[in-house]
């Protein structure tokens, strides 16, 4: 997939993360675009080692779309523990 077809499919599993996730998400395009890049490939990182993807295959749209869910929570507990 060439840069910018990543770069649009993160901003789409970015804003369908923060939609499911509840709570303040206050954050721009280029912190949503990379949440959903990094959710991207943390799902295709968990499903090949459980062997629910070939080495090498991309994880689905719902598969990203957890992982940037995993990921926001995660940002989410860092950047609470930064401002306390």
């Amino acid at each position: 997939m060439s840069i910018i077809g990543t770069i649009i499919v993160g901003l789409i599993v970015g804003l369908i993360a923060r939609a499911i996730k509840p709570g303040d998400d206050s954050m721009g395009w280029i912190m949503t675009i990379l949440l959903g890049i990094v959710g991207s490939f943390v799902a295709t990182y968990v499903g090949a080692a459980f062997g629910w993807y070939r080495p090498g295959q991309t994880a689905g749209w719902i598969a990203s779309v957890v992982g940037a869910i995993i990921v926001l929570f995660i940002y989410d507990l860092v950047r609470s523990k930064t401002k306390s």
